[in-house]
């Protein structure tokens, strides 16, 4: 017997928002869990659909003569009277009326069926949400308990752990809860949870995509984002486009769009600063909003760098319990060390500190500029190009300049790069050229002045050379001294 289910079909789908699919395959189950009530083996019951929203039940069973298991075997005459065509050994198609199922049936059918159904709406739920994490969503404030808020999301509830609620704000029965969907998961007893947050830095993420049309279209990005949850974010942009401000742009015009953030944050502070490639200026705007003088690379290595501002800027440089450096440590992901000028001076650092500041203060806070002597000492120097200097023995730019051009073609470097070493060399060596020795000029002129002068024998005057020992003409004996003078 086939029944019109459309309506029931219709119900599901508006209340639960079930797909068709599901409803059906449940209507299949529930059905077969009715039959096993009757049958101990449901392999021979077939459900068929005569359209979308008429299901139709049969049991297939074999025509014998002499039944021995009437559940799976039709007598010959019975199945006779059902179809004149009926032979032994045939396999016939009976209609089962579903209206005659007992009370057995139908309670079990129920349970199938309310347990499907609520299978179905947790893996629903769970697709839904679990594609909705990072995502804002809105609810309201239920019950608590130990310190957890149960808050009321419509279709299902979500919870807002203890731990995940800034310190600036408060909660109250039926207040209005925007939070980021943090965790979506199935527990052991198979319930969704749903984990919600404000504290998780993907929250001011999502805060500011709702508040800024650019960061949404991707015409200005988010570099990274740094949180101490209740007192100071950090937040550092960048634009694709030349002609927009990244900075500007999250803060909006007289600070609009900044201001909305900071009020759905409780008053938080909030840096944005702009992001920049070089570590120098990058490290000086994740200092904001204190002014930075300058900063110094002590080792690129180990990503340690010092930072040089005015007196007057050292405590907004630190921030409150060290909170301001610490953000911009982990913005940048360098060790930064704040120090005013007269703090600095009196540190012990690398000569080649040193001399950037000197350069710094163009000599004003008693540093003496050191003479660079080595190829790895030049600054912007190529690491590849000195490091191949080196393991040829090349180490001293009084070397380089020396050896040979024939020798430095052989090097594994471009005569790109030498051309380029050179140039660095002229900017920051000064190079002076050896004077030859007064002594040695000396003696050069006087041997000059003796080749040139004319001498006469004393005997004959006959002309001399200094290289004679006898006169050519009279034949007497010479000799030359020297007076010193």
């Amino acid at each position: 017997m086939a029944i019109d289910l459309s309506d029931a079909i219709l119900r599901l789908k508006q209340e639960r928002g079930m797909s068709e699919e599901l409803i059906l395959r449940t209507v299949e189950n529930t059905l077969l869990a009715a039959l096993k009530r009757r049958f101990s083996n449901t392999d021979n019951i077939i459900i068929s659909w005569i359209d979308d929203n008429t299901v139709s039940v049969q049991v297939k069973k074999k025509i014998v003569d002499g039944v021995y298991d009437p559940l799976s075997e039709i007598d010959l005459e019975e199945a006779q009277e059902i179809s004149t065509d009926a032979e032994e050994g045939d396999e016939l198609l009976i209609d089962i009326d579903l209206k005659e199922f007992d009370r057995s049936e139908i309670q079990s059918a129920k349970q199938t069926a309310h347990q499907s159904i609520r299978e179905i709406q947790k893996d629903s739920l769970y697709s839904e949400y679990k594609d909705k994490i990072g995502e804002i969503i809105i609810g309201y404030y239920q019950r608590e308990r130990d310190g957890t808020i149960y808050v009321d999301l419509g279709k299902t509830e979500g919870i807002f752990p203890k731990k995940y609620q800034s310190p600036r704000e408060e909660f109250h029965v039926n207040d209005r809860i925007k939070a980021m969907i943090a965790e979506v998961e199935k527990t052991k007893s198979g319930s969704l949870r749903i984990v919600l947050s404000r504290t998780h830095t993907d929250f001011v993420r999502a805060i500011f995509e709702l508040e800024v049309p650019e960061l949404y279209d991707k015409v200005v990005c988010i570099h990274k984002i740094v949180r101490e949850p209740g007192y100071r974010t950090k937040l550092a942009v960048y634009s694709n486009r030349e002609d927009v401000d990244p900075v500007g742009a999250c803060v909006g015009l007289k600070g609009v769009r900044i201001q909305s953030v900071i009020k759905e944050l409780e008053g938080e502070k909030i840096d944005v600063l702009k992001y920049d490639i070089d570590p120098v200026i990058f490290i000086k705007n994740a200092l904001s909003p204190a002014e930075v003088k300058d900063v110094i690379i002590l080792d690129e290595a180990k990503h340690q760098a010092l930072a040089i501002v005015p007196e007057a800027q050292l405590s907004l440089a630190i921030g409150k319990q060290g909170l301001n450096v610490k953000l911009a440590n982990r913005l940048v992901d360098w060790s930064i060390d704040v120090k005013t000028i007269k703090q600095f001076e009196g540190m012990e650092i690398s000569s080649e500190a040193r001399k950037v500041a000197s350069e710094l203060f163009g000599g004003l806070n008693g540093f003496e500029e050191e003479d660079i002597s080595r190829i790895s000492e030049l600054p912007g120097v190529d690491l590849h190009v000195s490091r191949v200097l080196l393991e040829h023995n090349i180490d001293l730019i009084e070397g380089f300049l020396n050896t040979p051009d024939a020798v430095l073609a052989d090097l594994p470097v471009t005569a790109e790069q030498l051309v380029t070493l050179r140039k660095l060399i002229e900017e920051y060596v000064d190079i002076i050229e050896e004077e030859e020795p007064e002594e040695l000029e000396y003696i050069e002129e006087v041997q000059e002045e003796e080749d040139n002068e004319i001498y006469h024998c004393p005997e004959c005057g006959a002309q001399i050379t200094i290289d004679m020992t006898v006169c050519p003409k009279c034949g007497v004996g010479l000799s030359f001294e020297y007076e010193d003078q």
